[in-house]
């Protein structure tokens, strides 16, 4: 009995070995004569194991603003029982149950299992390294700031936001339009996505749980409302080259320039929601810092590269290597949890 209680899982890990081994077989043939092809073997493993070890660190409560999200999940739970469903989906952005850390493993296994739908070995080999730095525990933790803001947010100035400045401090030094409690992850794919209504206008949708969100702002979001007068956020000023998918990026790409277009044919200008970094971030990392440096990097090359295949559905402008050579300089370790 013994030896059947543990032949399945044997065969199971077995069968999971073969298909890696078969996936880097493939991988490697293909590289030969291609040295960047051969960069983007190597570095697989490499970002595979990054985000694991982001895994393992939230699991240990090694990741600060995680940790954070769990405390104040509990406060605003106290203070609003009503919202305990919307709150516990919030809890969840601090483990591996997360909007954001599963985006990350969809997006591995896409690059691992699907190589052929990158246009090039250079466009898999950025991927792989965007998906790298975005699972740098510090950097991951200055991203969860969003999340945990909305919860700061929704404690009715109980409990205070988190590297960032306060919402009036931020909405008056951008001239920005309130858009309500959870406005920071507006335009943030993990929570929600852009709809174009009957009316051929755009509004935010939020996924699942995150609907609730719509009851607490009590009205639609609009894309060009939004896109002229959005607030800061971690992900649309810091975070949105690193923590979206290569689809999910050009999806952005298409909606600004569909505004823009449907503006120009009335005679009137809009002004894109990445045109420039809104002021509102405080006490971040200089790891934060250099990818918004590589964000505005980002924002003039995309009209001009592709990184994907039109006959894939990962068309997309996601070029962005600034942190090539950082993984040797990791200043914090997982212990820190910053």
């Amino acid at each position: 009995m013994q030896k059947l209680k543990y032949s399945f899982p044997q065969q199971f890990f077995k069968n999971m070995c073969t298909k890696t081994i078969f996936i880097v077989t493939i991988l490697f043939l293909s590289a030969c004569g291609d040295p960047i092809k051969e960069q983007a073997l190597q570095q697989l493993p490499i970002t595979e194991q990054r985000v694991a070890q982001l895994g393992d660190a939230l699991k240990n409560g090694q990741v600060r603003n995680a940790v954070l999200i769990q405390q104040y999940a509990e406060k605003v739970l106290a203070i609003k029982p009503n919202l305990s469903a919307l709150i516990n989906e919030f809890k969840k952005d601090a483990t591996v149950q997360g909007a954001m850390y599963l985006s990350l493993l969809d997006r591995i296994n896409t690059a691992k299992n699907t190589p052929q739908m990158f246009a090039s070995s250079q466009a898999l080999y950025d991927e792989l390294l965007n998906i790298y730095q975005a699972a740098d525990p510090t950097l991951f933790s200055e991203a969860l700031s969003d999340p945990l803001n909305v919860l700061a947010d929704m404690s009715d100035g109980q409990l205070p936001r988190v590297n960032s400045l306060s919402k009036a401090q931020s909405q008056n030094a951008n001239n920005a339009q309130d858009f309500g409690t959870g406005e920071q992850l507006i335009g943030n794919p993990s929570y929600g996505s852009w709809q174009t209504g009957s009316n051929g206008m755009s509004f935010w949708a939020w996924y699942g749980m995150y609907s609730m969100m719509g009851d607490l702002l009590g009205r639609r979001t609009y894309y060009n409302d939004w896109g002229r007068s959005r607030n800061y956020s971690y992900y649309n000023d810091y975070g949105r080259t690193r923590y979206s998918s290569p689809s999910q990026l050009n999806n952005q790409t298409k909606l600004d320039e569909r505004t823009k277009k449907s503006f120009a044919s009335r005679g009137q200008k809009f002004t894109s929601p990445y045109s420039k970094n809104r002021t509102g971030s405080s006490s971040l990392s200089s790891k934060s810092k250099t990818a918004q440096t590589s964000a505005n990097r980002f924002r003039s090359n995309t009209a001009k590269k592709s990184s994907f295949a039109s006959k894939s559905s990962y068309s997309n402008k996601s070029k962005s290597s600034s942190f090539r050579n950082s993984k040797t300089n990791t200043s914090r370790s997982f212990r820190r949890g910053k």
